[in-house]
């Protein structure tokens, strides 16, 4: 049973960092796309990444691996943190 809680634990960990760094991003992003701060190079790639159904990059280095579009991948990331809940 320990190890299990360990392993649950490890996994809450990514998926917070991975749900602080989509905040932090698309916030950014809304200001860029406002006028409000400047469109990074970063944050032009995740706004195309989001037309074409794709997870962004940025997203990607603290993500699990997944094939998913966009879409696909958002609704497995609701299921999996409700799970975890």
């Amino acid at each position: 049973m320990m190890s299990l809680s360990i392993v649950l634990l490890q996994e809450m960990g990514k998926f917070n960092i991975l749900i602080r760094k989509m905040n932090s991003t698309l916030t950014e992003l809304k200001k860029a796309i406002q006028g409000l701060a400047v469109m990074s190079q970063e944050l032009d790639e995740m706004y195309l990444a989001f037309q074409n159904n794709m997870l962004p990059g940025i997203w990607k280095k603290v993500s699990y691996s997944s094939l998913k579009p966009l879409s696909s991948w958002f609704k497995d990331l609701l299921a999996r943190v409700a799970f975890l809940r």
